[in-house]
């Protein structure tokens, strides 16, 4: 294990000239959603002129010093990925400053590569002249010692660009795997947050909490379920870094997300002495997390609160984001606000204990970011789940990895929208019918349950529309069914669920908005649906 390593540090490529640093910079960039910056055109942009009249009017010293500045520029800022000049890292000073922004990559190729790769090339001024290959061998065994102490080293001979890019963002996987704990940063109005990702987290709990200058009590709210598991732990965790704290449990299950359960609360932070000096910990699921939240936003106009996800659903999608509610008879979610959370603290540990049926709910939900935004994802779940003749067991799955590609989507999402004016719509995909088939059901289907045949549903209508590849349906109910998740309506009335949609809290100007796929990493959301087609969709269900 590496320690911490923030999610958002930056990726340097470095390397001799003619190794790839540029292009794959920028398509590494592109990859990542991430801002490129190329050293040497940066400089070119500030001083002016290109780099051989930089040399040849200023000197190599003053191009150097330049590029000294910049390392210590780069270095202070985040989410880059960034291609140094060949020379930029052979200080031991720059490779240090570039080595605590993140992770620093060293391109190598041969030299016959080089020269190939250079051959046309007119922008070199430590080339220039005859014996060109003389000048690259030279500049390389000088420069050897400098770039093999860059750990991580790629050689790029006789491979594509695109084959670079992969290999790279494999390295950059494995970098973050290898931390004992990722920090995945949120932006968010008023302040950010942190999500700290790690084996073991719920053991640093106490550590989270006191880093965020608690001053005041702390109330943790828990069911008996979750309570029962992770109480010696949890209060350990606690009482070593000598926080005052009480434990309010409240009832398990969607049947007890109301406002009556709030005010309950309410009565227990009072007895308690919670006051704004403190802060509210949600340990628990989404239920959990929704009622403490939305209990923490009210409460003496709100405290302070910390997400403690112990539910893959509450992991991968209600513990971040900052919206918190309770449900109404007429439908779920109808009363609710928005309260960020100081920190998201995760330990993917804690699914050990989870029941196979949430596990399954919460890959639901998984598969729902996978289509909205990570490709990736989805193919890696499918390969886990392939050739199982009924879910794969716990120890099947990349836990982890898995958790921080699914928050990743769920923060790009949130930061664009981070009050549910737009964007944030596509996060609704499957919910639109799962929220109505939970209605239905009398809430007897779990949410992932509800969502796993949503989104089916959802895939068909977007079929029916002409917008969705029409494999997406099918490839999307073999991979559910492997995993035990259901895709068909069964015995619910397709009427019935059309009618408990018209209290949808997505609802807009009488319109129902449906987030619906195109195909894997690209959503579309559409309130111009008419009833017929969703009906027809849904009776495919009942059909298929």
């Amino acid at each position: 294990m590496n320690g911490v390593r923030r999610a958002d540090a930056n990726l340097v490529l470095t390397g001799f000239m003619g190794t790839g640093k540029t292009v794959v910079g920028q398509a590494v960039a592109q990859r990542l959603g991430r801002e490129f910056v190329d050293m040497d055109e940066l400089i070119v942009r500030r001083v002016g002129k290109p780099i051989p009249a930089i040399f040849a009017e200023d000197g190599e010293t003053v191009f150097r010093r330049r590029e000294a500045e910049l390392c210590q520029e780069l270095s202070q800022r985040s989410g880059l990925v960034i291609a140094t000049g060949g020379g930029a890292l052979i200080p031991e000073e720059n490779r240090r400053r570039m080595r605590e922004s993140g992770l620093v990559i060293c391109l190598n190729a041969s030299p016959e590569e080089i020269l190939r790769r250079l051959e046309q090339a007119d922008d070199r001024p430590l080339l220039n002249g005859a014996d060109r290959r003389g000048k690259i061998e030279h500049l390389l065994e000088r420069r050897r010692e400098a770039y093999a102490a860059i750990p991580v080293q790629l050689d790029t001979t006789g491979l594509a660009p695109e084959e670079v890019v992969e290999r790279v963002l494999a390295l950059w996987e494995q970098w973050l795997s290898e931390a004992e704990e990722v920090i995945l940063p949120v932006r968010a109005p008023g302040r950010g947050y942190e999500i700290r990702l790690g084996r073991g987290a719920l053991r640093r709990l106490g550590e989270h909490i006191r880093s965020l200058g608690v001053k005041g009590v702390l109330a943790v709210v828990s069911n008996p379920t979750v309570w029962e598991l992770y109480e010696a732990g949890v209060e350990e965790a606690l009482r070593e870094t000598g926080l005052e704290f009480f434990v309010a449990l409240i009832p398990d299950g969607e049947a007890y997300k109301t406002l009556g359960t709030v005010s309950d609360l309410y009565e227990r932070f009072l007895k308690g002495g919670l006051d704004r000096s403190g802060m509210v910990a949600a340990v628990g699921g989404g239920v959990v997390g929704d009622v403490a939240g939305f209990a923490a936003a009210t409460y003496m106009r709100g405290v302070r609160l910390v997400q403690v996800p112990t539910t893959l659903l509450a992991m991968v999608d209600s513990s971040v984001g900052g919206k918190t509610g309770v449900d109404l008879p007429q439908g779920k979610n109808l009363v609710g606000a928005f309260h960020q959370p100081s920190r998201v603290v995760i330990d993917p540990d804690v699914l050990r204990t989870l029941p196979v049926v949430e596990l399954r709910c919460g890959l639901a939900e998984t598969i729902k970011a996978a289509i909205i935004g990570d490709p990736v994802l989805l193919e890696r779940l499918e390969q886990t789940a392939a050739g199982e003749s009924g879910p794969p067991p716990y120890e099947a799955w990349d836990w982890p990895w898995i958790v921080r590609r699914a928050l990743a989507v769920k923060i790009a999402v949130v930061e664009e929208d981070p009050l549910e004016q737009g964007r944030r719509a596509v996060l609704n995909l499957g919910h639109t019918v799962g929220h109505a088939l939970e209605r239905v059901s009398g809430y007897t289907l779990r949410h992932g349950e509800a969502v796993s045949v949503g989104m089916v549903a959802e895939a068909w209508l977007a079929v029916l529309l002409g917008r969705c590849d029409p494999t997406l349906p099918e490839r999307l109910t073999v991979l559910l069914n492997r995993l035990g998740l259901p895709t068909r309506l069964a015995d619910y009335d397709p009427e019935a669920i059309w009618e408990a949609m018209q209290t949808d809290k997505k609802r807009q100007a009488r319109h129902l908005r449906f987030a619906l796929p195109h195909c894997p990493g690209d959503v579309f959301v559409t309130d111009q649906l008419r009833r017929e087609d969703v009906l027809q969709a849904l009776e495919f269900l009942k059909r298929a």
